[in-house]
């Protein structure tokens, strides 16, 4: 348990932490839902293809968009997309960056479908089944049998308990066949994503890595001042409500008075504390102008420092001046005993 406890807070320690746990977790229930996946070819001659590539394309889409819809950052990269301009820019390298990084974490779980279905094969091996050369690896010459005929014998390679072509190839030869180029084109997609990936990582710090430090810099400034803002927004609101409960309790004081009862009285420390919270914003016509005012034009990045000192003969450009220190007394005390 302590070390599920400690994958657990690292997940937590930051977003990438969390998003890049979300991704592997993905990446694990897409390999547990396509084994539990009971997969059922129709092996018919016109439904086959759209069967097998359906099932290799169709659930990877849904995991990259799901990847998208879990990744907390899509709501933020919309809104600051969206946002108007305000006193604030919008720098089109902090979105890319966030849109990237999003679509590659997104893309983790969809690669490992990809991977796992072509190493399978059975998806490649219906949907292909009626392309198998008869002529190199059966008896094409079957006086029997018409062209149309033969899709319909081939449709049938993945149902091998219905397959009735033998004499025309055999089901074994034709599913290794099938199996063997469905597993040597998912190495090949394996292989393109890790060189993909190697690429990306060794080779993106030689050509624009001071761009993409501030890139990313910036990106997890925006999610930190969103967390900040929500958990001002929150404090706020709890100490607007408690305010305005406080206040409809004393109001009912005429009432509580008649019926003999006292009110406890609340501490002058809670009271401050309360309306300090509050931040001078006590009605809800101000507060929903200071949110549309964050929306609509955030501040600028640019902290004022404290004006500096002018009696010097100095206006705040370059060093302050240097002052000497005065020269250190030191005092020798002598103990005797006698």
């Amino acid at each position: 348990m302590d070390k599920f406890r400690m994958i657990f807070q690292f997940f937590q320690s930051n977003q990438e932490s969390f998003m890049n746990g979300i991704c592997g977790i993905m990446a694990l229930a897409s390999t547990q839902m396509y084994s539990a996946f009971d997969f059922n070819c129709p092996c018919l001659p016109h439904y086959n293809l759209a069967y097998g590539l359906g099932i290799l394309l169709v659930p990877p889409f849904i995991l990259f968009l799901l990847g998208f819809v879990l990744n907390n950052n899509i709501s933020m990269l919309a809104e600051e997309w969206r946002r108007p301009q305000g006193q604030r820019g919008k720098d089109p390298a902090v979105l890319r960056y966030m849109f990237c990084s999003m679509a590659q974490r997104a893309m983790i779980a969809p690669a490992v479908w990809v991977s796992v279905t072509l190493l399978d094969g059975k998806s490649i091996t219906c949907a292909f089944c009626t392309s198998v050369p008869v002529e190199s690896l059966g008896n094409a010459s079957h006086p029997r049998l018409s062209q149309g005929e033969i899709q319909q014998v081939l449709a049938r390679i993945p149902c091998k308990e219905i397959y009735n072509g033998q004499q025309l190839i055999a089901n074994e030869v034709a599913v290794r066949y099938l199996r063997c180029i469905s597993q040597a084109l998912g190495w090949c997609f394996v292989l393109l994503m890790t060189t993909l990936a190697f690429l990306v990582r060794s080779l993106r710090p030689c050509f624009s890595q001071a761009a993409f430090l501030k890139s990313r810099y910036w990106s997890h400034y925006i999610d930190i001042e969103r967390k900040l803002f929500d958990e001002t927004c929150a404090e706020h609101a709890r100490s607007f409500a408690k305010v305005c409960i406080q206040q409809f309790f004393e109001g009912m004081s005429t009432d509580l008075v008649a019926a003999r009862c006292h009110l406890p009285r609340k501490a002058p420390a809670d009271a401050g504390e309360t309306a300090e919270k509050l931040l001078g914003i006590t009605d809800q016509g101000t507060m929903n102008m200071a949110l549309k005012s964050w929306h609509r034009c955030k501040p600028p990045l640019h902290l004022h420092p404290p004006a500096l000192p002018t009696g010097n003969g100095w206006a705040g450009e370059g060093q302050p001046p240097t002052h000497p220190s005065a020269p250190r007394r030191e005092t020798a005390a002598y103990y005797s005993w006698v």
